[in-house]
Order: C-alpha cells, then structure tokens, then sequence
C-alpha cells in the first residue's frame, strides 16, 4: 500500500483525479450491474429473451460506439466527453432503479453504454497524454485503482440489493452525479488542436496498419481474460457438490483475482520495465495467459459434483489457473495502453482507443460464442480437453502473433523521413 500511494503522489493532479475517477466508476458500475439480471427477471418478471436483450442493448451501445466516442473526445477535448458520459450514467442508472416499462428500461440501459462508450476513451487518452514519457507507470497505477473498484463494488452493491435494488440504483446514480461534479470542478481542460476532424480521425486511424495489425493480434488476449466470467466458473460450478459450494468458490476466484492484481501490479511491471522491452513483456504476459489454461486440465476427466469444501485439492488447479491469467494479464496492460499511443504516433490517441476497443469487443463476442460452443461440445462428447486445449493455443497464437511484430519492429515509433 505504501508503494501504491507513494506513485500516486509521485503523478501530477490529473493521473491522480482520473485514477480516483476510474477507482469510483467502478465501484459505482459493479454495486448495480452484476445484479440486474436478477433484478429484471425476477423482480419485474421479465421474459428470459427481454433480460438478455436489455443487457445486450448495454453492451452494443458501449462496444458498437468506443469509436465515436473516442473520435468526439479528439474533436471536442478530454474533459467534455469524460463529464458528459459520467452525466449519462447518472441518468441511465437513476432510471433503471425508477422505472418498470420495457421501453423505458431500454432507454435507460442504452443510456448506460453509451456513456462508458463516451468516457472511456477520452480518460485513457487523458492519462496518456498528462504521464508523458512515465505512461507505462501512469497505466499500471490506473489499472491498481480499477480494479479495487470491481473489488468493493459488488460488495457494497451486495449490501444494498439485501434492502432494495432500487437503493442500489440510486445509490450508484449518486455517486456518478458527484463524479460529475467533481471532474466539472477539478479536472484541467487539455486543449486540443483545433484542425483535428472527425472524419480525418477516422480515416488515419484506419489507415494505420500498424495499429491494426495489433488490435486484431491482441483480440485473444481479451477472449482469454473475459474466461474469469465465462469458462472458469463454469468448470467451478461444476464440480461443486451443490450451489452453495459453487457460489462460495466462484466468489473466492474473483476474490484472488482482484487481490493478485491490486497487490503486485507495480511491483511486476517495474520487475518486467526493468528486464525487458515492451514486445518482450507484451510476448511474455500473453504466454503466461495462454498457458494457465492447461491446468484446468486436470480437473476435465473429474466427475462433476465431486468437490466439498473439504477437497480443496479437486479446485486447486482452477484457482492457480485464475492466478496465472490475472498474473498474465497484468503484465500485459500498461505496456499494451503505451503501445497504443506509440502507434497513434501522439495523434487522434482516442480515436485509435475507441476502435481498439471496438474490435476487442467484437472479438470478445465471437471469442465467447466459440468458447461456448467449446463447453457444449465438451459436455456432449464426453471431450472435456477440448476448451482448455483451445483457450491455449489462442494464448500462444496471441503471444506468437506480438512476438512477430516486436521482433519486426512494427510496435516502435515509426522514424520521421529526413531530407538528405
């Protein structure tokens, strides 16, 4: 903790506010989302295709308008898109506590995807810009305040959906109403250059093969982090006795996680700055990913239901699996955010987020789709290898994949043309 705080200090007021903003975004968003499908179904007693298509408007308008978002906030500056989105979320989620209609409940959560598709380019983009050459260390330290946010946030949300999840609701809007205020207050407006347009964002982004070339390079990546919501649960659920068992253990996966992340993210990404280039530890991270994957192979030929709290063992190499993937993914983050901007060259740097973000979301989508189809197959043809053995070689392919461009030069700042 006091490394953490000494950082913190260590970055001008900006890196601060924003790492404190992300910190309170998140336990604002995990306090209401991760019960709202409860909320739908069984406290307004929406139809099952009615709740996952309310879900899926959140999702497709933050995923399907990053790009937007991030060309708006190179348009028009940082700080007017982050106090925007933050004023939308407080309206989305004030609504989603107050109203039972099923178009209303539709506005509401398209209202909440849209604003974290506003925000959330511009305030990487603004961190990005204010750490200068110090990005790398900018991000780790953002990513420690993250994700204490998805920490706390279910907890706390825990303890007002025990009274009503329109407290929830609520509460949640009330906290993104004083982040708005505050960031109105407090956070410095960067000018921004007045010949950046939209559709030229846009084009050059597009153009940027490089960029591009590493996005989709680095979908994997996502699709093998999103597997701590998705693939390891499931396989912990099932080999849980009963429900209980299953709820407890799920939890404590997300438990270690979120701990392994918030405690050692500094200290790994100053080992790794220390030792390495950033294709190195981008190339190393994704491996380190790719390989947890092969320790839920132990458990595939384990009949299911046989795991007590008493077995220990039979869950051991699901929680090592989750410590691998969080050890790998938070290697990855701060060096993949500042080869992002050394791709955009320092230009349109939020366009380019936008769209990352947007493809990775694709990416996610498909990946989740596959992955699932992986478990069903598993569980149908008695090939309980196969998902595991699929999520590894996503990892390697990824790694492998970075590792070329690293070692093409591709992920370097590309070298102004001099006149002899």
């Amino acid at each position: 903790m006091t490394g953490v705080l000494s950082q913190f200090r260590s970055f001008d007021r900006p890196v601060r506010l924003l790492a404190i903003n992300q910190l309170t975004i998140n336990i604002g968003f995990y306090m209401l989302m991760p019960y709202l499908a409860a909320h739908l179904s069984v406290g307004l007693g929406l139809a099952g295709w009615l709740v996952g298509f309310i879900l899926g408007v959140r999702n497709f308008s933050q995923q399907g308008m990053f790009l937007l978002g991030g060309m708006l906030a190179d348009r028009l500056g940082y700080k007017p898109l982050i106090v925007t989105g933050c004023a939308l979320r407080t309206a989305g989620f004030a609504m989603l506590g107050l109203v039972d209609s099923v178009p209303s409940l539709i506005i509401a959560s398209a209202a909440t995807g849209f604003a974290g598709a506003l925000f959330n380019p511009a305030v990487r983009a603004y961190v990005a810009a204010d750490a200068g050459e110090r990005r790398v260390e900018a991000f780790a330290l953002f990513n420690v305040f993250y994700q204490s946010g998805i920490l706390l946030g279910p907890l706390i949300g825990l303890a007002l959906t025990g009274v009503a999840f329109r407290l929830t609701c609520l509460v949640a809007a009330v906290v993104f109403a004083v982040l708005t205020v505050l960031q109105v207050r407090s956070l410095p407006t960067r000018a921004v250059d007045g010949g950046l347009r939209v559709l030229a964002g846009c084009r050059q982004v597009l153009g940027n093969r490089r960029f591009l070339a590493f996005a989709g390079t680095m979908i994997g990546c996502y699709v093998l982090s999103f597997q701590v919501y998705l693939a390891l649960p499931l396989e912990t659920r099932r080999l849980a006795r009963d429900e209980l068992t299953g709820t407890v253990l799920v939890g404590a996966l997300f438990a270690v996680s979120g701990l392994l992340a918030v405690a050692g993210q500094l200290r790994i990404t100053g080992w790794c700055r220390r030792r390495w280039s950033h294709g190195q530890c981008l190339t190393a991270g994704l491996a380190l990913m790719g390989a947890a994957f092969l320790l839920p192979l132990l458990t595939a030929g384990t009949p299911a239901g046989s795991g007590s709290f008493g077995a220990v063992g039979v869950f051991f190499p699901v929680l090592v699996s989750i410590a691998l993937l969080t050890l790998g993914t938070v290697v990855v983050f701060p060096f993949e955010m500042d080869t992002i901007v050394t791709l955009a060259q320092d230009r349109f740097v939020a366009t380019h987020y936008g769209l990352y973000n947007t493809i990775c979301g694709i990416g996610i989508a498909l990946g989740n789709l596959g992955t699932g189809a992986a478990l069903d197959l598993a569980r149908q043809r008695g090939a309980a290898w196969v998902p595991w053995v699929v999520l590894t070689v996503i990892g390697v392919a990824c790694a492998f994949g970075v590792h070329l461009l690293s070692r093409s030069g591709r992920l370097e700042p590309r070298r102004a043309l001099t006149t002899p």
